[in-house]
């Protein structure tokens, strides 16, 4: 009976481990995403803009208000004023201005995050992996991202492990095959140093 309670107990631990590395994991690869500079706040099918252009069908600029900072506002509504007065006017001079609001919009909300603006991207330019975090919300499924990114990160494991153990024999036969190993070294290390992150600390957005 002790030896059964102990199985159990032991399948418990290990089924939690798994579950929490699982998350560790999913978190870490769309951090990977954002620091990666590959944002999609920027593109036309990215959720800032699809929210934009709702907001002017809709007349309600304060479907667009969440992307910026409360100071920002200021300078959105007057914009987002102008811009809805005009859908009606010419087609050319409106898409001049709704393309101007759209820039400003998404210019402040990286300007929120701490990232530089540098034009707007068509759509289709967000990364594999945001696009489906992005359909995994439109879903309400998250277990194909969780099963495509932890594959996805555990192979990225192993080769830095086992690029880093093979270069490890070799490191001291010479300076250029030492700075070899320092390289893989770093790759291996500071992946799981952001890992260790994830665990104790929060990520900005």
């Amino acid at each position: 009976m002790k030896t059964q309670v102990k199985t159990t107990s032991s399948l418990n631990t290990e089924r939690g481990f798994k579950f929490k590395m699982r998350s560790i994991l999913l978190a870490f690869t769309f951090m990977l995403a954002s620091i990666s500079g590959f944002a999609h706040c920027d593109s036309y099918d990215g959720p800032v803009i699809k929210d934009a252009l709702k907001a002017l069908d809709q007349n309600n600029v304060q479907l667009v208000l969440k992307w910026i900072e409360p100071q920002q506002e200021k300078e959105i509504i007057p914009l987002f004023d102008k811009t809805y007065r005009l859908k009606n006017e010419d087609k050319e001079v409106y898409t001049i201005v709704e393309k101007h609001f759209l820039e400003t919009l998404v210019r402040l909300h990286r300007e929120m995050e701490g990232a530089s603006f540098t034009g707007l991207k068509p759509a289709g330019s967000m990364t594999p992996l945001v696009e489906m975090a992005d359909n995994s919300i439109a879903n309400n499924n998250v277990e194909d991202v969780i099963k495509t990114v932890t594959n996805h990160l555990e192979q990225v494991l192993r080769e830095r492990y086992s690029t880093v153990a093979k270069l490890s024999k070799t490191k001291d036969n010479s300076v250029e095959q030492g700075r070899e190993y320092v390289h893989a070294y770093v790759q291996y290390t500071h992946t799981l140093e952001a890992l260790e992150h994830i665990l104790h600390g929060d990520i900005s957005h």
